[in-house]
This record gives structure tokens, sequence and C-alpha cells, in this order.
């Protein structure tokens, strides 16, 4: 493949912004020539492509060849990408089928070997991964770092396979990521010294600081629940070797919207020097993970992209390997579908089945009170409230949802065996009537669904049983459901035809009385026990704090 482009070369490396010429041949940029331009100056500029430097292609509901297919319109080349979710349903076939899938398109997919399948030992997985089956993993080429180490009480315990995970890692010259919520000071460092070298989980600019000075990276993450950009940004400034940014878990919608470029955008409006957005954005992902990634220099991959400015950040060409990929706001690249996998073993439930007897609480204890999570908007974090019982007693011997009070019902329904149900509340979902449930529920992905009656909970929860997996909302007048039958995360539908349908659901969930950003996104991560304070797994009501069962 031969191809010659001009444009204002934004060379990051010698901070420098001249026009010049490419010349791409077999894939490589085979040449960079300085032009002048005296009598007709370029308008548009050439940078390197962006890299998603954290995200679950899963929580986009789109196949790796799908979310592909809208990321390259944003200039998006490369992510790093954790099959964490697809592992914790699928196992080790899970992590196969992404790295197969993601072949089948011109993009660069970068899949880690997930450290922690299952997540915690409270809840129930579909698979789990051994210290043997990550070394495996490891030593495979596709395979570039050992994703999010989450297990941090196992790291500061000095767990023994959580460590083996860790050494197998090292000896494969292969960085390790890291998840740790508010960890700081002694415990941070310790946590660090492991040999552990980023971090997207802070949610605070001093948590941040505490970590960078320890030498960890830090990756920014604005996703489409966990928002960290405005918190975190500032540190670029001061730290642009030590930055990178990442999305970690985008629906559908938000992805049709932007991707990284929406960052750079909105750091350029905070007045950051613009080579340093570059560095976070393009260029610190490849040199941390050692990508097969162009940089915008001779003999480099050709995976650049044209922009309009360097304010906006608007795309008008994405290359990867010299080949256009993305036109205009067009992508080229083309939809095909692929045989699902998954693994959905749980049959249909019973409105009974979601009753919660108050004589659970135990005939002979006198219980005037009862925990509630608090959703927090823009957060994976929540709060433990504790509330009277009685706002929650139906005077029927039986525990209902409180609307006035806004603390509604939610459940985990187990996927892969049939189980008693879990039950608990929850606060700040606001719906007046009707449930929304889904069976992208992290890190196990059992079904977890909110609800202001019974009758409503039943019937979202088995429209997912039907389908074995989806997102579902039911209200007074009817019932949609967004099938995602590959293992229940992602759907086998053409990209924009899913985000389409997402818009739709996600609509019909705040005409319920939902005012969350994104309704789903975060009852996906009410079951995600490894971020506190307080969440629900299919065996209980969790503390995280405590890291056990309550």
């Amino acid at each position: 493949m031969q191809l010659s482009l001009k444009g204002n070369l934004v060379d990051i490396f010698r901070q420098k912004i001249y026009p010049a010429e490419i010349e791409v041949e077999n894939n490589r940029i085979s040449s960079i020539s300085e032009l002048t331009t005296h009598n007709s100056p370029l308008t548009t500029f050439i940078i390197p492509g962006f890299i998603d430097a954290h995200v679950h292609i899963e929580s986009s509901m789109l196949l790796p060849s799908e979310f592909a297919k809208l990321a390259v319109v944003h200039g998006t080349v490369a992510t790093v990408s954790d099959p964490h979710e697809i592992a914790n349903v699928c196992g080790m076939k899970g992590v196969e089928f992404m790295i197969e899938n993601g072949k089948t398109v011109p993009f660069k997919f970068n899949f880690g070997a997930p450290s922690c399948v299952p997540a915690t030992t409270f809840e129930t997985a579909g698979a789990a991964l051994s210290a043997e089956e990550v070394n495996a993993l490891l030593e495979k080429k596709e395979i570039k770092y050992l994703s999010e180490m989450m297990n941090f009480p196992g790291v500061l315990n000095d767990d023994d396979e959580v460590m083996k995970k860790i050494q197998s890692a090292h000896q494969q010259n292969k960085p390790v990521d890291g998840h740790a919520p508010g960890l700081i000071g002694e415990t941070a460092k310790k946590y660090i010294d492991a040999g552990i070298s980023t971090d997207h989980e802070c949610f605070t600019k001093e948590e941040a600081l505490d970590k960078l000075k320890y030498g960890m990276k830090i990756i920014i993450r604005e996703g489409s629940a966990a928002k960290n950009f405005e918190a975190l940004i500032d540190l670029l400034n001061d730290y642009p070797d030590m930055m990178m940014f990442c999305s970690d878990d985008k629906h559908p919608d938000s992805l049709v919207a932007g991707h990284i470029n929406t960052l750079c955008a909105r750091a350029v409006a905070k007045g950051i020097d613009i080579f340093k957005i570059l560095k976070a954005a393009c260029i610190n992902p490849v040199l941390h993970y050692k990508l097969d990634v162009g940089l915008l220099r001779e003999n480099d991959f050709a995976d650049f992209i044209v922009v309009k400015d360097l304010k906006n950040f608007e795309v008008l060409q994405t290359y990867i390997n010299g080949e256009l990929v993305a036109e205009n706001g067009a992508s080229k690249i083309i939809t095909e579908k692929h045989e699902p996998i998954n693994q959905f073993n749980c049959s249909k439930k019973t409105v009974e089945d979601f009753s919660y007897p108050l004589l659970k609480w135990g005939e002979e204890e006198n219980i005037e009170q009862v925990y509630v999570i608090e959703a927090l908007d823009g957060q994976l974090i929540t709060n433990k409230l504790i509330k009277p019982i009685n706002l929650l007693n139906d005077g029927k011997g039986f525990l209902q949802s409180n609307v006035e009070e806004d603390i509604l019902k939610i459940v985990v329904v187990n996927r892969y065996n049939n189980a008693p149900i879990a039950k608990s509340f929850i606060k700040n979902f606001g719906l007046k009537q009707g449930a929304i449930a889904s069976s992208v529920a992290h890190d196990s992905h059992n079904i977890v669904a909110v609800a202001v009656a019974d009758e409503s909970l039943c019937k979202a929860v088995n429209l997912i049983i039907e389908k074995k997996g989806g997102v579902s909302c039911v209200n007074s007048n009817g019932e949609m459901i967004l099938a995602l039958p590959v293992a229940g995360l992602m759907s086998n539908e053409d990209g924009y035809k899913v985000a389409a349908d997402y818009t739709a659901i996600d609509a019909m969930a705040k005409k319920l009385g939902s005012t969350l950003s994104a309704p789903f996104m975060t009852l996906s991560f009410m079951a995600l026990l490894v971020i506190p304070q307080l969440k629900l797994s299919d065996l209980g009501l969790f503390d995280g704090n405590q890291f056990k069962l309550i």
C-alpha cells in the first residue's frame, strides 16, 4: 500500500508543528518531508492516533469488531482492553473469542490477561482463571499486560495465587495494571511496590498525587458512569509523562458521540499545553504497554489521524497501518455477524421469588434498621446508609420499596444456576414506577434489577432470561429489551443500531423517573464488590470497606 499525505504535522517528541508530506509504504511511514508553504498554507493537522488506555470492550455492548467500527470515526486507532467481563462468564474461551473477533477488523486491540476471575469469592461467576491459566495467557503475543489487579487485599496480604500472577507478568516483561480505589499512604506504597504500574480508579486529586509520588502512572477516566476527568485533569500540567486517558466502561450511545478526542478538546479548553495533552492521549500508552502502534515517526506503523484543528479535534480521516478506516464521520469497517458464545443456565422466576419476608431478619431479633445502598451519579463508589425498617414494612409481613423516600428494592439473580435471589434496597435511582434490569452486572454478570414493585421486577428479569442476556425496562404501558446474546454482555448487531436501541431504552428508563445520567451503567456497577462501600452480590449484601458479606 502506497500513500502520500500533506498537512501540518504535530511532532510530539520534538514539540514542533510544521507543514509536511508523509509517504507510506508497506503499512509504515517511509518518509516525512518538511514543506515550504508560504503561498498556500496547509489547514489540516496530522497527529498520532488516539488510544484508550483502559477499556472493557464488553461494556460497549458491542463485539470488538463493532466497537472498532464506531471508535475509528473519532480517531481512536488502538485500545488497551481488559477482557475481564467475558472471562468471568466464559473463562479462557471468552478471552480467546475477543482476541479472534478483534483480528477480523483493521484496528489495534491490545488485550490483557484478566487477573481476578472471579473478582472475589463472595459472588457466583461463570468461570475462574487460575495462576497457571493466567500465565498461559501472558505467554501469548496478543496479550500485552496483566489486567487490573482488583484484589488489592490479596496484594497487601501477599496472597500466594495473586503474587504468582504478578510474578508471571514480570517474568514475561509485561506491565501490571492496578485497581485500588481510595488506597493511599503506606498501603498504596506496598501495593505499588509489588510491581503494579497504573491506576484508573483515583477519584480525588489528593489520592492521585499520593500514588504518583510512589511512581504509579495515573489514567484519567471518563466513561458513561465513572467520571474523574474534572478531578484529575490539572495533574497533566505537572506530570505529562505519567498520565493517560481512558473510558473504562462506555455504553454504545456515548461511543457514537465521542471518545478520547472529546477528552483532548476538554483539556485544551482548560488551557493545558497541546503537547502534554497528546502525550497522554497518543504517546504514553504506546510506550508503557509496548504497543505495536505508530507514533508518527519514520519507519513507524502508519497509524495517524487528520484533524480539522487542535481545539475541537474534529476527525477528518483515520489511518491504521496506512489503511483509511474512517473519513468525515463515516466508518469504513463493515459489519459482519459472528457466532455467539454464552453461559446462561437459570430458569424463569415467579413474582413470589422476589418477595422479601420480614421474618428473614429472624423471629427472635428485634431489628429496627436496614442497610440501604446509596448510588452516586457519575461514580462507582456508593454510600452505606442505615434507615428505619418501618420505612419499608408494608404491614403485611414483607419489605417493599418506598417510592416517596426513593428507597427501592434491588435484587441480584444468579444466572449460572437456579438459586435463591439476593435482595436489598437502594437509594437515588428515582423510579416512580416499573423496573429496569441488566445481565451486565460487574464483575460476575448475574442479573441485577431495581424496581418499584415485585410484579415489574419479575417481568424485567424474565425478559433477560428469555433472551439469555440483555438490558430491559418495564413500565405500566409495556416493556422493552435490548438483547445481548454474546455472553449476556454484547449484541451481535451493527454498532449504530445497538446505540440507537440503547438510546431508546435509556430514555424509557428515565421516563420512569430516574434522574441518573446513565441508569443502566450505574445499575451494572451495583454488584461490583471491589468498589466500596456497599454492594449486592447474588450471595448477599457486601461491605467493600470490611471486604465481607454483612
